[in-house]
């Protein structure tokens, strides 16, 4: 369904993105995963047919990106990371206008939509926090019911329940076959939605790998602290691979020795044990290892 070959678009000083060559098969979750700055929007923004490549091609259904730009965003629904508002509108004004640009002919999802979402589209936008602007953009980008879905971070200022509930959306979008790409910055929230994860680095396409593939290789880290720096001490000697220690607190890694590391706890006095949450850069590391990481 989205087909990149060699797509090159560089603005200097190794920014942009360059020789980029991916695939989206029709009804799959690609994860498009990478740092802030490594070319994420970028790459969805030749999908869209806003910018001119420097060299290769992007096409969504045989339509190339660019030449037929107009015809591909009718049936593809696409929330920016950067939102631009008529901020004097109402949420219902702008989504009307939205609805009329799209030639929409019924309601009904983007109702839906707002109800899950717990949206009040009544007031202007302009007074919308940064979490209501977020899920009119999801609105915006879903009601209409399209074929392919172009997401730039969109749990970007949404709380924990409400990043819960687009979990659920994205899932019922998925279930009804459509071909969705989403950028981010966090693994766990692509692990939960996609079926493929695609990591990007300095605009160069690092790993492509199946979601399950890389949730294996992820090393756990757990967070011991003692009962005093004694005890820290002396747990940081049994050979295990311990990533930071601060005085009674220290930081372990696990791969494939969970049974030694939990052999090892009775010896200590533990005041608590609480787990670290990896970002996408302690993942990467430990699948691709740091040489390839610099490369």
């Amino acid at each position: 369904m989205i087909v990149i070959e060699g797509l090159t678009k560089s603005y200097g000083q190794d920014k942009g993105i360059f020789d980029l060559t991916l695939q989206v098969a029709e009804g799959e979750t690609l994860g498009y995963l990478g740092p802030n700055g490594a070319g994420k929007t970028t790459t969805i923004r030749h999908l869209l047919g806003f910018l001119n490549p420097d060299a290769g091609r992007c096409a969504i259904k045989g339509l190339d990106c660019r030449e037929q730009a107009a015809e591909i965003q009718a049936f593809t629904g696409y929330l920016p990371g950067e939102m631009a508002f008529l901020d004097n509108m109402s949420g219902y004004q702008f989504l009307d206008l939205m609805a009329g640009m799209r030639q929409m002919r019924s309601t009904a999802k983007r109702d839906r939509l707002i109800d899950a979402l717990e949206l009040d589209c009544s007031g202007k936008i302009r007074k919308m926090s940064k979490g209501m602007k977020q899920k009119l953009g999801l609105v915006a980008a879903l009601m209409h019911d399209p074929a392919v879905l172009l997401l730039d971070e969109p749990t970007s200022g949404l709380d924990p329940l409400m990043q819960q509930r687009f979990v659920a959306l994205i899932q019922e979008e998925k279930a009804a076959g459509k071909t969705i790409l989403m950028s981010s910055h966090s693994f766990p929230e692509t692990e939960r939605t996609c079926d493929r994860v695609a990591i990007i680095r300095h605009g160069r396409l690092v790993a492509l790998e199946d979601v399950g593939t890389l949730r294996a290789a992820q090393q756990k880290r757990y967070i011991v602290t003692f009962a005093d720096e004694s005890q820290a001490d002396a747990f940081a000697q049994t050979g295990l691979a311990i990533v930071a220690q601060n005085g009674p607190i220290v930081e372990v890694a696990i791969q494939d020795n969970l049974t030694e590391f939990l052999a090892a706890l009775p010896h200590y006095a533990i005041a608590a044990l609480d787990t670290a949450q990896l970002g996408l850069e302690d993942i990467f590391m430990q699948y691709y290892g740091k040489e390839q990481a610099h490369d």
